[in-house]
């Protein structure tokens, strides 16, 4: 009688499986962490867009002065004869009453003003520049919106008219300018110059958004620069001047970073919240003009 061969047991359904291998456990987990980098995060929409188009513009324009820092070397010489060679001058002569204020601390702060104004007065030129080259059409498909395009240029025109502002500085401490040097009161230095330089970067891409050529830009920035300073409190108090200039004063933004800057630096009476308020509303008065020219400067 042949043998059976014995047929092994079948294997329950039911029967507890065993402890999975530790290489299967670490393959899983490696597998989870890849598709956690695969799987790209949810996207930012809306108002949370903002701010980081705002930052990125700035980073990209201030990103322009490591290939090109000349502009910042040679507008720093006319501050700097405004302050060895007028403000000298008039603090021998005595001829401008500023009380117990030498001239050359009152000047000081105004010459600050001017020269941050004096960098950002010309900035529809670099925006009229990237037409030409096409930039400004490749920035305007983008989902950026035009007044994060503009803010972001307008505050990089403002850390700008920071570094200028503190080449001054250092210059007027070399000349034996009284300054404070209270890191609170220079924090508040940087706010109402990067709040001025908005606003008058903003106003000239505004001009350049009306006049649409370089050449007029040109003419109309070298028009305005000069009346602009010389109408406001930079050069003297406001108290001598004429009844109709004071009125133009206190129409001039330039008047209240200025005022602000006098009343930081050196302790003068100053009227800083009316001041920092007024600068906080002529940058975004500035930011929506230029953001509603900037389609036109494009065609």
């Amino acid at each position: 009688m042949s043998a059976v061969p014995a047929v092994p047991p079948p294997v329950s359904a039911e029967a507890p499986a065993g402890p999975a291998p530790a290489g299967a456990v670490a393959a899983a987990g490696s597998t989870a962490s890849l598709s956690l980098l695969l799987v790209p995060p949810r996207a930012r929409t809306g108002w949370q867009l903002v701010p980081a188009r705002v930052l990125a513009m700035c980073i990209v324009e201030l990103q322009k002065l490591r290939h090109d820092r000349t502009e910042l070397y040679t507008r720093a010489v006319q501050p700097a004869l405004w302050l060895l060679i007028f403000g000298e001058t008039f603090n021998r002569i005595h001829a401008i009453p500023t009380g117990s204020v030498p001239y050359l601390d009152f000047l000081a702060p105004g010459i600050i003003a001017q020269s941050a104004m004096f960098i950002a007065i010309f900035y529809g030129i670099q925006i009229i520049w990237e037409r030409d080259a096409g930039v400004l059409t490749k920035l305007l498909v983008t989902p950026t919106p035009r007044f994060a395009l503009v803010t972001g240029k307008a505050f990089a025109a403002g850390v700008k008219s920071v570094i200028q502002a503190l080449v001054v500085i250092v210059f007027a401490a070399i000349l034996g300018v009284g300054m404070t040097w209270n890191p609170l009161k220079l924090l508040g230095v940087v706010l109402v110059v990067v709040l001025g330089g908005a606003f008058f970067s903003c106003l000239s891409v505004t001009i350049a958004g009306i006049v649409l050529t370089r050449d007029r830009l040109m003419g109309i920035g070298q028009a305005i620069t000069m009346p602009l300073f010389f109408s406001s409190s930079a050069l003297y108090p406001v108290s001598i001047m004429p009844g109709w200039l004071q009125a133009v004063s206190k129409a001039n933004p330039l008047s209240y970073q200025v005022d602000a800057l006098r009343g930081l630096l050196l302790g003068s009476p100053a009227h800083l919240g009316t001041d920092i308020a007024v600068l906080a509303f002529a940058a975004v008065l500035g930011i929506s003009a230029a953001s509603a020219l900037l389609g036109r400067l494009a065609k």
